[in-house]
């Protein structure tokens, strides 16, 4: 088998582009168009909250959106 020779960092923007299609394919495998588990927004905020991830103003405008959506209602 014959070697080639590429830079560093060719090899580097390959890797990661490798990287990249990985993550692509697993995502498009799953059912990205789904609807959300649970209609109720209570229970969803409290989900959101238990991970302490989000501040207040986001959750406070994630809240905001659960109530305006029709799916929710």
């Amino acid at each position: 088998m014959p070697n080639i020779t590429i830079s560093k960092k060719e090899y580097d923007n390959l890797i990661e582009k490798a990287f990249r299609f990985e993550y692509l394919q697993q995502v498009l495998k799953e059912d990205i168009f789904s609807s959300p588990p649970s209609k109720n927004s209570d229970l969803i905020m409290k989900e959101f909250k238990k991970t302490k991830k989000y501040n207040g103003s986001f959750l406070k405008s994630l809240s905001k959106g659960l109530k305006r959506s029709s799916y929710f209602k």
